[in-house]
Parts: structure tokens; sequence; C-alpha cells
């Protein structure tokens, strides 16, 4: 982490942005105090002060997003942040079909952050409007490709029934490797748990900005 070559550097720091951004000054949608404070560098300890200059290698923002709730366990943080890196830069998986798992979960979750940060990453990955716009909808997308249609089978049978079908499993492993098939499922993991780490900190997009779920939606 400490020697990130220079293009993934600039990398990191566009993609983080997309995600942190959506979280650094968001406040809870009550007026009540938050559950995490926003921390800043120079607030943490000597426990946490090593991670927290990790992530500010690959933030713009600072500490924030599920950073902020995970940095107060840095043990577990440090583990946390090894584990997103490799999902998001390093990943066997290719990034559109990345980003679609991410919005796939974002979605199941109503997460609001997940989805306010993932949306614009997943577009300028390549994942179409429709698409996008569909899932939102909690609608099964109409128009997908057939790498499209694995992943979204593959991450929903998993993340519903809890399990793959011999089926699913089939046409997964006609498009993707062994690594590809344990990335992608160890990424739907990976963000039901962030997606929980943001439930359960309150956070939510900047208070300029619209959630993408508005309530009673389905």
């Amino acid at each position: 982490m400490n020697s990130t070559p220079l293009w993934l550097s600039s990398l990191t720091l566009a993609a983080a942005g997309g995600w942190l951004a959506a979280t650094m000054f968001a406040a809870p949608a009550t007026s009540k105090e938050p559950r995490f404070p926003q921390l800043t560098l120079d607030q943490l300890d000597a426990k946490q002060k090593p991670l927290g200059e990790q992530i500010m290698k690959v933030s713009s923002v600072g500490i924030g997003g599920p950073y902020n709730p995970m940095i107060r366990s840095p043990v577990l943080g440090q583990r946390l942040f090894d584990l997103f890196y490799y999902l998001r830069w390093e990943t066997s998986v290719p990034t559109k079909l990345n980003e679609f798992a991410i919005l796939i979960i974002g979605r199941q979750w109503r997460s609001q952050v997940e989805w306010f940060a993932h949306a614009p990453l997943a577009a300028k990955a390549g994942l179409s409007s429709d698409i996008i716009a569909e899932l939102k909808a909690n609608k099964r997308p109409s128009k997908m490709a057939e790498d499209e249609t694995a992943v979204y089978d593959f991450v929903t049978e998993l993340t519903t029934t809890k399990k793959v079908s011999d089926e699913t499993y089939a046409r997964a492993k006609k498009l993707f490797n062994d690594q590809q098939i344990v990335d992608l499922t160890a990424l739907a993991g990976n963000y039901v748990m962030v997606a929980m780490l943001l439930a359960m900190a309150e956070e939510t997009v900047p208070p300029d900005k619209q959630e993408p779920f508005r309530p009673g939606e389905p």
C-alpha cells in the first residue's frame, strides 16, 4: 500500500472521490447527534493513525464512508481496508461487472450511499443507463448482455436464496474462471457488510444532494 504506482494512485483518487465524497460531509437525516462523528487524521490515536494514513493515500476527501466507523476498530479496519483495496482495484472481475454487482447489493439494501457513489462509477465503466434505471426501480434489467445476466443471476440468487443453483453456476462458469467466480462472491459479501456499516452508522448522502431511494418506493 505504501508504494502505489502513480497511475493507480490517479485512478484510485478518481474513483474514491465518487465513493467517499458521498459520505465525507454526510449527516443523519434527523437532527440527532451522529453515531460516529467524522474523524480527521489529526484526531486519530496511535493505533488508528497508520490506517488513517493509508486511507488518505487513496482518498481525496478524508476518512469518509465506511472508513469512518471501521477505523474505530483499527485492527479490523486494516484488514477490511486491504480487502476493499483488492476487491476494487486488483480484482479479476472486469470493472463494469464489478460495479454492477455492487449496485445489485446496494439496491437490495436500499443503501443510499452505495447507490449514490457507485451508480456514476458503473455508468463510467460502461454499464448502460437502462440497466441502472431498471435496477434502481427494483426491476430485473430487461436488456442485459450475457455476462451481465450471469452476474445479475449469480449475485441475486446467492444473496436472496442463500445458494447458487447448478444451472446458474454452470452459466457463470462458461463466462468466468474460478478466480473470477470467487472474487465475485467475495465482492457481494463485502458490499453487504459495507451496506451494514453504513446503515448502522446512519450515513447518508451530502445534505445538498437527493437520496436515490425515496420513502415509500419499493
